[in-house]
């Protein structure tokens, strides 16, 4: 069972929302702003928080600087609007996905899921991943750069770990997002490209001269260290 934060004021949408996932099989607890939902938190890490980012007292940029600055836990942002600048905000501060108000819970709850078996645990007898100085340990979900650990959210861990797993190929953007993201994601390519360019701000010494993740327009894109 799923242990889910909800972090919104609204009381109303919160409590439908609980209760549905409840009914789905999920744990849920709720909290009303970032302050609430920081210290719910701390009290006992969730598996995943939904977080909206129209809050009083602290709004959900703020609350996940503050989650990430603590946790890895998965993050699903609410917003009000889909806009690009939006949604990269939400990426950069290192959200795993967003969904846009309004919403049906049904999808909601699908994205849940696919952000959590993104973040699930690695498959057996695979361990490590290497491709220059740079490695992934699957066991752990922790990437190091000459030894030094790069903090990475679950979607990017998952995006750089499907790259290296076919060092050298060429992966379409429609097969990452199957990969990564699963394919009820499969008209949402814009992804790919969003999370490849935070990726290389995180791995890359230099992000506009990539020496791991390398894009062959038209095609796709190709880790080869």
């Amino acid at each position: 069972m799923a242990d889910l934060l909800l972090i919104d004021d609204d009381h109303n949408l919160t409590q439908l929302l609980g209760d549905y996932l409840s009914s789905q099989g999920c744990s849920t607890r709720v909290a009303g702003d970032g302050r609430g939902g920081l210290r719910a938190l701390f009290e006992r890490p969730p598996d995943l928080i939904v977080l909206d980012v129209t809050m009083p007292n602290k709004d959900g940029w703020e609350t996940l600087t503050r989650i990430r600055d603590v946790s890895d836990v998965p993050v699903i942002m609410l917003t009000a609007r889909g806009d690009e600048p939006d949604v990269l905000r939400g990426f950069s501060l290192g959200a795993d996905d967003y969904v846009t108000k309004p919403f049906s819970f049904a999808q909601l709850l699908a994205r849940i899921r696919a952000v959590l078996a993104r973040a699930g645990k690695a498959d057996a007898g695979e361990m490590r991943l290497r491709g220059g100085d740079l490695e992934a340990d699957l066991t752990t979900k922790r990437v190091t750069r000459n030894g030094e650990l790069i903090a990475l959210t679950p979607t990017e861990f998952k995006l750089l770990t499907a790259l290296m797993r076919r060092m050298g190929e060429v992966v379409s953007p429609e097969e990452l997002v199957r990969e990564v993201w699963g394919p009820q994601y499969a008209d949402e390519i814009g992804h790919v490209r969003r999370y490849v360019w935070h990726l290389r701000r995180k791995i890359e010494t230099d992000p506009e001269r990539p020496r791991y993740i390398h894009n062959d327009r038209g095609f796709g894109y190709r880790f080869q260290a």
